[in-house]
C-alpha cells in the first residue's frame, strides 16, 4: 500500500531524556491514556503489557517522520537528515509538553504496521458519503460507510438519494456465500444482498459465517476483540427487513437512514464500542423529521436509529420557525448551511468557492466533505501557551502532523482521487474558553487569524517542496473530549462543567487498571445499574474558570461559534450549544440571525438530572481538596491496558453509545433463506519560512 525503505529512528540519547518518566497530565490523563491510546508492547519475556506515554509519542513521531522520508525516497525529493532528527525532536518535545496532539486515531494508528500495509484511512476521523448517485451503484454508500466505520472512521451521509430506486423481491442464486474473517468478508456479504434488491446479482440461497472468528477472539493487527458472528447475522437480518417491507415501491429517505442506522449498530455490536453516524435530510421532509419521534417510533428507536444525530440540509432564508421548535424539545435537528461552506473558508475571506464540489459534512459537522472524502484532523491547545509566538511553533508541527497523513493513500480508490487532490487538513484547537480567561477573548481571536495567515504561508511553502498540492482548507474546531482529558483542557468551544467537580468514568471489573486506581486512593462504586463495571470518580478543578456552561447564555455561545468561523475555521466549528427551557423560544431567532455567519451548528437543552452516578458532578472546593489529598498517582506500568476504544469524535451529542443489549451468538450457523424471509415477513406485517524549504525543521 505505501512502500517503506527505510524507517526513520530517533536518537535512543535523545529518548532516554524521557524513558521512566511522566508528563504533566491532566486529572485523567493517564488512565484515559493508558485505557485507550497505548498499544500492546511485545516484550523478550513474552508478557505482554502497553505503551508509556514516551513509547506513544515516540512511535508517532517516527511514523510521521517515516511517511515523509518514504515519500520523499520514493519521489526523488531533497532529504537532509540532520535536519529531520532536529525537527522530529521538537515535536516530540510540543506533544510531551502537550501543546499539541495528534487525534485519538492518530494516536492509536501512526506508526502502526496496519497503516503502511492497509492505507491510512484509519489515521483519519471522519467521513461522508452522498445517495445522489444510488442509482448508479445502491449499495455502495453503505458498503462505504461499513467499511470505514469498521476502521473507526466516523461516517456522515444524506438521503438525497430518496426516490431514484426502486426495490425488487431478491432471485435466489443457488449457491452458498461464505463470509471470510475480515472486514472485507463482511462488507462483501452487505454488498451481495442490497445489490440483490435492486436485481443486481442473486441472493445467496445459505450464508456461511463458520470462518468467522469465535467472539471474544483477540484482534492483532487493527486492536480489539472479535464479537464473533452475532453482529453480522442481525445486520442481514435487519437489512431483510427494511427491504422487504418497500418490495415494489421506491427508496425512502427512511430506508436509506434505516440502513445506514443498521449498519451502524452492526459495528458497534461488532467490537467497535461506540459509532459516530450523522444523517443530513431536507428541512421539508416531514417523515425525515419525525424519526426520532418516541411517540411514533419507539421501536425503531430502540432497534436502531439511535445509531444516527439527525440533522438538516438548511438554506440561507429559510423559515426555521417549526424546525427550531422541534430543536427546542430535544436537540434535534441540527443544522447545516451546503452553499455557505461551499462559497466560503473562513467567514473573514468573504466568497471565495474554492470548495465548490463539497457536498456534506462529517457527523461532527467541523469539516466540510466531498462524498467519499475523508477528513484528517489535528489537536492544538492555545490556553497552554504563553505567547502568540510560542503557539506559532506549535502550529507549524500541528500543520505538519496532518499534512503527512495525507501522503499516504487509503484502499479506496475513489476517496483517494478526491483526498489526493483536496490534501484537506483541520487544524483544531481545544481549551478555546480557557484561552479566552488566560489570554482575554480579543487576543485569542487576533491569536486566531495571525494564526491562519501563517498555516496558509507554511502550506504553500511545504506543498511545493513535498510536490503535492496545497490543502482546499486547513482549520477548524473539532468537539474533541476524550483527547483533551490528556493535557486537561476544556474540549473544543464548549464551557466547563463547573469550577470543581467529580468527573465519573465506568472501568470493566476485569480490567487490570482497578487495582492501581484502587492503591492511588481514587473512590470507586459498583455500577448501580449492574452492568459488570465499575465507577471511578476523579476530583477536578478548572484553573481557568470563569463561569460554567449552565451559566452563559444561548445567544454568547452561538457568538462564540461565529467569532470562530470568522477568524479561524475555514471548514467549520462544531458546537453543541446548550440551552437553558426559558431559551428554546431564541432558537428559530438564532438561526434567523445567524445563518449567513455560520456553517453548522446543533443544540441541547440543559435538563435538570437526579440519575446516579452522572459522568459530571458538581462540587465544593473543600470536597475537591479533601479528595485531592487523598491522591496518589496510580502505577501503571507492565499491565496489559490494552481496552482501546475506537473514537470517532467524543462531543457532546456526536459520540453514541452502543445499544444495551448486544448479540450473543455462541454458535457459527449456516443460515437459510428461507428464516430470513419469514424474519421480514413477521416484520412487514409489525411494520519554513522560505529560507528553510525542508519540512524536517
Amino acid at each position: 500500500m505505501f512502500e517503506v525503505k527505510e524507517r526513520f529512528k530517533l536518537s535512543e540519547k535523545f529518548l532516554n531524556e524521557f524513558r521512566g518518566e511522566q508528563p504533566i497530565w491532566g486529572p485523567l490523563g493517564y488512565i484515559t491514556f493508558k485505557r485507550t491510546y497505548a498499544r500492546v508492547v511485545d516484550t523478550l519475556d513474552g508478557i505482554d503489557r502497553t505503551e508509556e506515554y514516551w513509547e506513544t509519542v515516540r512511535r508517532v513521531v517516527e511514523g510521521c517522520y517515516t511517511i515523509q522520508l518514504n515519500h520523499c525516497k520514493n519521489l526523488k525529493l531533497p532529504w537532509i537528515p540532520y535536519k529531520a532528527q532536529k525537527s522530529a525532536q521538537e515535536m516530540f518535545r510540543l506533544m510531551w509538553d502537550f501543546k499539541f496532539l495528534p487525534p485519538g486515531r492518530g494516536l492509536w494508528m501512526m506508526g502502526s504496521d496496519y497503516i503502511y500495509q492497509r492505507g491510512s484511512a484509519a489515521l483519519n476521523n471522519c467521513a461522508f458519503v452522498s445517495t445522489n448517485e444510488i442509482e448508479v451503484s445502491f449499495a455502495e454508500p453503505f458498503c462505504f460507510l461499513m467499511d470505514m466505520s469498521m476502521l473507526g472512521v466516523g461516517v456522515a451521509f444524506d438521503t438525497e438519494g430518496a426516490g431514484k430506486v426502486f426495490v425488487k423481491q431478491p432471485d435466489i442464486g443457488g449457491y452458498t456465500h461464505v463470509v471470510e474473517d475480515s472486514k472485507e468478508g463482511w462488507v462483501d456479504l452487505v454488498r451481495s444482498i442490497l445489490d440483490s434488491y435492486v436485481g443486481v446479482g442473486k441472493r445467496p440461497s445459505k450464508i456461511d459465517y463458520s470462518k468467522i472468528r469465535p467472539m471474544g477472539a483477540t484482534i492483532r493487527t487493527f486492536g480489539g476483540i472479535a464479537p464473533g458472528p452475532g453482529p453480522l447475522i442481525e445486520c442481514i437480518k435487519n437489512i431483510e427487513t427494511v427491504l422487504e417491507a418497500r418490495v415494489g415501491e421506491r427508496v425512502t429517505s427512511t430506508d436509506l437512514t434505516d440502513l445506514m442506522n443498521v449498519i451502524g449498530k452492526c459495528v458497534v455490536s461488532g467490537g467497535v464500542r461506540r459509532t459516530a453516524e450523522l444523517a443530513l435530510g431536507k428541512p421539508d421532509d416531514e417523515e425525515y423529521l419525525k424519526l426520532k419521534d418516541p411517540k411514533l417510533n419507539e421501536q425503531r428507536l430502540r432497534d436502531w436509529r439511535w445509531a444516527s444525530n439527525n440533522s438538516v440540509l438548511a438554506e440561507v432564508g429559510l423559515d426555521y420557525t417549526s424546525l427550531g421548535e422541534q430543536t427546542a424539545k430535544n436537540g434535534e435537528p441540527g443544522y447545516f448551511w451546503l452553499e455557505n461552506a461551499r462559497a466560503y473558508g473562513r467567514l473573514k475571506d468573504g466568497e471565495t468557492w474554492v470548495d465548490a464540489k463539497v457536498s456534506g459534512t462529517n457527523p461532527c459537522a467541523e469539516q466540510s466533505l466531498e462524498s467519499f472524502e475523508i477528513c484528517n484532523l489535528v489537536e492544538t491547545f492555545p490556553s497552554l501557551h504563553e505567547s502568540f509566538e510560542d503557539y506559532e511553533r506549535t502550529l507549524k508541527f500541528a500543520y505538519l502532523y496532518a499534512k503527512t497523513v495525507t501522503l499516504i493513500p487509503t484502499h479506496n480508490e475513489r476517496t483517494n482521487a478526491i483526498m489526493l487532490r483536496n490534501r484537506r487538513i483541520g487544524l483544531s484547537q481545544s481549551g478555546i474558553v480557557e484561552s479566552f480567561e488566560r489570554h482575554g477573548r480579543r487576543e485569542h481571536f487576533n491569536w486566531c487569524d495571525k494564526g491562519y495567515e501563517y498555516i496558509s504561508k507554511l502550506d504553500k511553502i511545504y506543498s511545493q517542496w513535498l510536490c503535492i498540492p496545497e490543502s482546499i482548507k486547513k482549520t477548524s474546531v473539532k468537539p474533541s473530549g476524550t483527547v483533551s482529558l490528556l493535557p486537561g483542557v476544556t474540549p473544543g468551544i464548549h464551557y466547563a462543567h463547573s469550577k470543581f467537580y467529580y468527573r465519573t468514568i465506568r472501568v470493566d471489573k476485569t480490567s487490570p487498571l482497578i487495582e492501581p486506581i484502587r492503591r492511588a486512593g481514587f473512590r470507586i462504586e459498583e455500577s448501580v445499574y449492574g452492568d459488570n463495571t465499575l465507577i471511578v470518580y476523579f476530583p477536578v478543578k478548572e484553573e481557568h474558570f470563569d463561569r460554567s456552561k449552565d451559566e452563559v447564555s444561548i445567544w454568547e455561545q452561538v457568538e462564540n461559534v461565529a467569532q470562530m468561523q470568522h477568524y479561524w475555521a475555514d471548514n467549520q466549528v462544531s458546537a453543541t450549544v446548550t440551552f437553558k427551557p426559558e431559551e428554546a423560544r431564541d432558537i428559530p431567532r438564532i438561526l434567523e440571525l445567524y445563518e449567513t455567519r455560520l456553517k453548522s451548528i446543533s443544540f441541547l437543552p440543559i435538563m435538570e438530572h437526579n440519575y446516579p452516578q452522572a459522568p459530571y458532578q458538581t462540587i465544593t472546593e473543600e470536597v475537591y481538596a479533601q479528595a485531592e489529598a487523598k491522591l496518589s498517582a496510580p502505577d501503571f506500568s507492565n499491565l496489559n491496558t490494552d481496552e482501546a476504544e475506537d473514537i470517532f469524535c467524543d462531543g457532546d451529542k456526536c459520540q453514541l453509545p452502543p445499544p444495551h443489549e448486544q448479540p450473543q451468538t455462541e454458535e457459527l450457523p449456516l443460515v437459510e433463506v428461507e428464516e430470513i424471509e419469514a424474519d421480514a415477513e413477521t416484520a412487514k406485517t409489525a411494520e519554513r519560512n522560505p529560507n528553510d524549504p525542508v519540512p524536517a525543521k
